[in-house]
């Protein structure tokens, strides 16, 4: 991952003596990391209580990405007792609510009594790929979108759990419920089993329409209703458990919120929360996404996803596996040194499109736009001149002309809205902030808001409450607009219908893609596993 460094355009944080109640204590548990720190009731963080502990997933060569339950539990609880530690005590005593934005598509089993039976499995472990195969065969994928807001792929929940039935079926019947990491959380803090819609309409299992689980699915995969979990109201909200509030004794008299999904959590903290604005988001991996309040649209473009902030909103938008974790690949994997800067200096020295290269950014596997399968990582074009620098610009700019596309795809839902950057990847690199106005052709307006998803997180809390009428009138401090150039974009154009086209010959033609996955599970046997913390 990019060095996530702070900058100029970062939003000083409010000083603990100009804070003002009530307070919202909000967790970001992303892949990488979790985060935790204190909001006021204009949704500032408060200086001096961001806690943050570094974590990974363990990948396997097969295309596994998992985690153990309990010790993620124990790092999140572990990170919200460092802020609340971090928080002078006349504020800690004052915070209302825990609020909490956790990663999408993940999925863990738990018996009975709760206890976890499986690791969590992440949206990069593609495992469950020829099961998102063998499910359009079984069904009509287009009508399945548009009930689901999902393609079938790895990423989400039916495919996962055909692949466990098949190759974990002593434990896949031992499970009672199956569950995101998020409904995990909330179990351990407060004894209560229920999931937030928006953490359910990331499963691929739910009827983002209806806001309930989508019966044909649940139906077809043999599962019984009460193994998943109940949905919560909007703004419900439970108390910690006995057991947790003795660990937290601050929050013992807090409000604690399902979590939501990270990235409906993010265009809420990054003030884009209409269809005028849409957030483009780099860390590990890459999204665009557009979030308003109103029914879901009739019609969604095969290359989007459709999923929920809450009962009133919806998120649009469209991922990549594949961003600053790519980057982070790139530099270890090619030794291109520790001078970050000096890195960033030469990516920026170079001409656009002039390296020869064409860069299929898949490492991670595909999701938007294409959602094959079968799907690795490509670079093209090599040759003995081929500098390693150019190798990591190519691969910035693969990763640009897929957001293009989706870029494209949302002018359908929020024409032409303006383009809020944001994340760490991003904010390391003005050289990629760059390339993707010229790439988009559109301006970008840079984030100042230093952990969009917390603080979106903190924002649909205090509207929960009843602190602030709506999220859109709390103001978001932005930042510098950076300018596309019309004469780069003009050779990026060439770029992007190059890539597209061995794009089609190579991905969309899923013959090859199989013998490339055939090769890859030959050369590694599926036995290699790498954890990084």
């Amino acid at each position: 991952m990019m060095p996530n460094v702070p900058h100029d355009n970062l939003d000083e944080a409010v000083s603990p003596l100009d804070a003002q109640p009530p307070f919202v204590l909000a967790l970001d548990v992303g892949t990488s990391s979790v985060r935790a720190a204190l909001y006021d009731c204009a949704a500032r963080e408060v200086a001096g209580t961001q806690a943050r502990l570094a974590r990974g997933f363990c990948t396997t060569a097969d295309g596994g990405a998992e985690v153990e339950a309990e010790e993620s539990v124990a790092d999140v609880l572990r990170v919200v007792a460092e802020s609340l530690a971090l928080a002078p005590a006349q504020l800690a005593s004052q915070i209302e609510s825990l609020a909490v934005a956790c990663f999408w598509h993940s999925l863990v089993g738990v018996d009975a009594s709760g206890r976890a039976l499986t690791p969590v499995y992440g949206w990069a472990d593609t495992r469950a790929a020829r099961h998102a195969e063998a499910l359009r065969e079984r069904f009509d994928e287009r009508e399945t979108h548009a009930r689901t807001g999902c393609r079938f792929h790895a990423s989400y929940w039916p495919a996962k759990l055909l692949w466990l039935r098949q190759e974990r079926a002593d434990t896949f019947r031992s499970v009672a419920r199956w569950l995101s990491f998020g409904e995990l959380l909330t179990l351990r803090l407060c004894g209560v089993l229920k999931a937030s819609v928006s953490m359910a309409s990331g499963t691929g299992l739910f009827d983002v329409r209806a806001c309930a689980w989508d019966a044909p699915l649940v139906k077809s995969l043999n599962l019984r209703p009460e193994q998943l979990p109940p949905l919560a109201n909007d703004g419900e909200s439970f108390a910690l458990s006995e057991n947790a509030a003795a660990r937290l004794p601050a929050l013992k008299s807090a409000r604690i919120f399902p979590a939501v999904g990270d990235g409906a959590a993010n265009n809420v903290g990054e003030g884009c929360a209409t269809r005028s604005r849409a957030a483009l988001m780099i860390g590990t991996s890459a999204a665009m996404r557009v979030v308003y309040e109103g029914d879901a649209p009739e019609e969604l473009a095969p290359s989007l996803w459709l999923y929920r902030v809450d009962r009133r909103r919806v998120c649009v938008g469209g991922a990549l596996s594949d961003g600053g974790g790519l980057y982070g690949w790139l530099k270890g994997t090619l030794a291109l040194g520790a001078d970050d800067d000096e890195v960033e200096r030469d990516i920026a020295a170079l001409a656009p499109d002039a390296h020869g290269l064409t860069v299929m950014p898949f490492w991670a596997g595909e999701r938007s736009t294409g959602w094959h399968a079968h799907t690795a990582g490509a670079i093209l074009g090599l040759t003995w001149h081929t500098r390693s620098i150019e190798i990591v610009r190519a691969a910035m700019e693969g990763v640009a002309y897929r957001l293009a596309l989706v870029a494209r795809a949302l002018d359908r839902h929020a024409p032409r809205a303006e383009l809020r950057a944001s994340g760490g990847a991003l904010r390391s690199s003005r050289a990629w902030t760059q390339i993707i106005a010229d790439v988009t052709n559109r301006p970008l307006r840079l984030s100042r808001v230093g952990e969009a998803s917390s603080r979106g997180a903190a924002l649909l809390a205090l509207e929960a409450t009843g602190a602030i009428k709506s999220v859109s009138e709390v103001e978001t401090p932005t930042g510098e607009i950076v300018e596309p150039d019309v004469e780069r974009g003009e050779i990026y154009a060439r770029g992007l219908e190059r890539q597209g086209r061995i794009y089609d010959l190579l991905i969309g033609d899923q013959r090859i893609a199989r013998l490339l996955d055939t090769a890859g599970e030959a050369a590694t046997g599926g036995d290699v596993s790498r954890c990084e913390n």
